[in-house]
């Protein structure tokens, strides 16, 4: 906070209110009149095999996207330690709940930008799922691990010739919804990627009842694919999802054996759909 000060971005003494939502970074609202921002410091030891916690990479997404008006507007970075920090414009509204539609068009938006941002390559075809989740597997214990891998998906889907930047982590906690349309918060995982990757994450059981309390219906799912306007991807994705199934199944399996239980549940969704 004492750098905060230093550099004018706030008031000596204002004060911050813990903003609960996220799953591994500490994140507060700063309380002054003057001043509707958000701090957000970085949990570096975790060590997460399907999300990046990178506080760079959000920095530079903020940036890069400020124009878009589905960004926070981003007014600082900085460290703390050994930890990092981002300072942006804190965004009204509400996790998402409802309204796949409005999902959909905002995550083919994203997908139609056009940005220079230093980004990772994100999975690309079912060749390169498959191995992402065999690591994620290898990291397991249980028994269950044995089931898992015999669910193993068939089919092959080639990788795409071009990507694009895709979000990463599109679950409707990272979604606010307000009167004036969605921002998209929480840009530590960006990549460029498969615009598929976005669309199973959003549309993930588990995700979904991780964040949101249940699950997309079979209707609403439709519903967003419809939305999303773009049968080059949706048929596409359409091929994959038995692949994005199966390392989320693996990602809930790992994340239920290290402290995190109600993981447990999306396990058993995501075992469902394969």
């Amino acid at each position: 906070m004492t750098q905060l000060s230093a550099r004018k971005l706030i008031d000596p003494g204002v004060g911050f209110e813990v903003l609960y939502g996220g799953r591994t970074n500490q994140v507060w609202k700063v309380l002054s009149d003057d001043c509707d921002a958000v701090l957000k410091l970085y949990r570096a030891p975790f060590q997460n095999p399907l999300f990046r916690n990178d506080a760079r990479l959000e920095a530079e997404s903020l940036r890069m996207l400020g124009n878009t008006g589905f960004v926070p507007n981003l007014r600082a970075t900085g460290s703390f330690g050994q930890a990092n920090w981002v300072f942006y414009d804190h965004a009204p509204g509400a996790p998402w709940r409802d309204g796949v539609e409005n999902v959909a068009a905002l995550l083919r938006h994203l997908h139609q930008c056009r940005v220079e941002l230093e980004a990772p390559p994100g999975c690309n075809g079912s060749n390169e799922l498959a191995q992402h989740a065999q690591r994620i597997l290898a990291r397991c214990r249980s028994d269950k691990v044995k089931h898992l891998r015999a669910l193993l998906p068939q089919n092959q889907v080639a990788p795409l010739t071009e990507r694009c930047l895709i979000h990463g982590d599109p679950v409707a906690g990272n979604i606010l919804q307000a009167p004036g349309g969605l921002t998209l918060i929480d840009w530590q995982c960006p990549a460029w990627g498969d615009p598929c990757e976005d669309l199973a994450m959003f549309l993930s059981p588990a995700m979904q009842r991780l964040y949101r309390g249940t699950p997309l219906t079979k209707q609403e799912t439709e519903q967003f694919l419809a939305a999303y306007d773009c049968s080059e991807v949706t048929d596409r994705f359409r091929l994959l999802r038995p692949w994005f199934g199966w390392r989320m199944a693996a990602y809930c399996l790992w994340r239920a054996e290290n402290g995190s239980p109600d993981y447990a549940s999306g396990y058993e969704l995501e075992i469902a759909t394969l």
